[in-house]
This record gives C-alpha cells, sequence and structure tokens, in this order.
C-alpha cells in the first residue's frame, strides 16, 4: 500500500510561529511555523516457553512486577497502550504502542522492561520506529486532515492494524504533480471508509522502513475491504514491501497476562 490518507484525531495546538525551540524539541519546518514531531514506536515480545514450566508462584510475581510498570507509566511523557496478538500471529503474543515527544522516555521504559525478571524469557521478535509528520500529499476531499499528522492520538478503537511499508525507488522519481495524481486515487479509495483511522508514521533515516503505517478499527471488516480495494489502485505498482502485517487487540495488561500465562 502507498501512503494512504484517511481523517484523523485534531492535533494538540503546538504550532506557535516565532517560538523559541528547546534542544530536545524534535521540529519540523512548515512554512513559517514550527511543528512538534512525534516519536512512535511498536514494540513487539513474545513470551518464551520455558516460562510456563516455571512454578505457578514465580509465574505470578513476575508478570505482576510487568502489569504495574505498565500501570505506573507516566501518561504526560509517553502515551503507552498494550496490545494483545494472541492468536493472531505465532511470533509474537503483545505489543506496546509508545508515542512520545522525546526519544528518551521511549528508551527508559524498554530499559525498565530489560531490568524485570520476566525479562530474560522475552524475546522482540520485531520493533520498528518512527516520527509523525505532514503529509506531503494534499486531500483534496479534506484537505484539513494534512495538518493531524504531526499529533497522534492514539487508542480509541479496539482492533489496530500495523506493518512496515517500503516503496519503489522509482515512486520517488517520478514528478510531484504525477504522484499527487495517483494519490488522489488512493484517498479517494480511503474516505470510502470512514470507520478506519490511519496513522502514517515516518522512518526515513530512522529504521529500516520508510513508513509505519498503523489502521485502527472497530470493525476489522472494513479494513480487510479497505485494503483489498486498495490492491487495485495505480498506487499498489509501486509497493516493495508491507508485510509482516500484525492484527493487535486493545485490551489491559492484566487481560493479557492470563492470555500468556498460568496466572
Amino acid at each position: 500500500m502507498n501512503e494512504p490518507s484517511v481523517p484523523m484525531s485534531p492535533p494538540a495546538a503546538t504550532n506557535r510561529p516565532g517560538r523559541h525551540i528547546e534542544p530536545k524539541e524534535q521540529t519540523a519546518m512548515s512554512g513559517p511555523s514550527f511543528v512538534r514531531r512525534q516519536f512512535v514506536s511498536f514494540s513487539f515480545y513474545k513470551l518464551m516457553p520455558d516460562f510456563r514450566r516455571l512454578p505457578l508462584d514465580q509465574q505470578t510475581s513476575m508478570q505482576r512486577q510487568l502489569i504495574e510498570l505498565v500501570a505506573k507509566q507516566d501518561r504526560q511523557k509517553m502515551f503507552l497502550i498494550p496490545y494483545s496478538c494472541v492468536g493472531t500471529r505465532p511470533d509474537v503474543d503483545m505489543m506496546f504502542w509508545k508515542i512520545s515527544y522525546e526519544l528518551d522516555a521511549i528508551q527508559e521504559f524498554t530499559a525498565a522492561i530489560n531490568r524485570l525478571p520476566v525479562a530474560g524469557y522475552l524475546t522482540q521478535p520485531f520493533s520498528y520506529l518512527a516520527q509523525s509528520k505532514r503529509s506531503t500529499y494534499v486531500d483534496k476531499i479534506d484537505p484539513a486532515h494534512d495538518d493531524t499528522r504531526t499529533s497522534i492520538v492514539p487508542g480509541k478503537r479496539k482492533y489496530l492494524f500495523v506493518y512496515p511499508f517500503v516503496k519503489t525507488r522509482e515512486w520517488y522519481l517520478l514528478s510531484k504533480p504525477t504522484r499527487q495524481g495517483i494519490m488522489d486515487e488512493h484517498i479517494m479509495v480511503g474516505n470510502r471508509y470512514p470507520s478506519v483511522k490511519l496513522n502514517t508514521t515516518y522512518s526515513f533515516g530512522l529504521d529500516d522502513q520508510e513508513f509505519v503505517v498503523a489502521f485502527e478499527t472497530d470493525k476489522p471488516g472494513d479494513f480487510l475491504d479497505l485494503v483489498q480495494e486498495l490492491r487495485e489502485t495505480e498506487g499498489s505498482r509501486f509497493t516493495v514491501r508491507d508485510t509482516p502485517v500484525f492484527t493487535c487487540v486493545q485490551t489491559s495488561m492484566e487481560n493479557i497476562v492470563r492470555q500468556i500465562a498460568a496466572v
């Protein structure tokens, strides 16, 4: 899939022209205004089978520490939302969606997990890092959507579909008007599915992929139909990679640990 444009939640009021920029603040120039960008991380974990062979009291103690770590996370520093992947993929059990204006906050949470006893029984098969950024393409149906990409407000829907995305080099050699024309069709299709909220984030120079796309919805069937319809658009010719795809279900950490261990 190419970089779609679908309605997103309104951004926080962070555009203040001419204001002083602190050293740690990540910014991008958009006309005369400075716009803060969010770091966005998707971290997938798998619990090793050896954990389930431990005595139940040890399992319970270690999983309780993980639950407490998630519960005490400071939401002023970072959005943190746990998702279950149990039953949707064999290679991952859970995913943490982390969003912060500071990369330090994302690192600190990962380091805190590493210090827990349960970390000795966790593997991390996949992890994707990106930043929010205003789209280079115009949504002619609703141009206001272009201003919403720099501030992601996550977690308002039950299901999340995540995958990394890479385009062909030929795509970037097309003229800007040609690319906009191809994206007009892509955007038109996306806007036919208002139940699906798209969060496109950018990984150029930050990670192996070029984008990470995360679709939120309460209707998985609508997302399936959207993806199938987008396969028939001109933009699909320029896709190099859009896998692996992760189907994630938002739920509590208490429920996730019950799904993956005998606690």
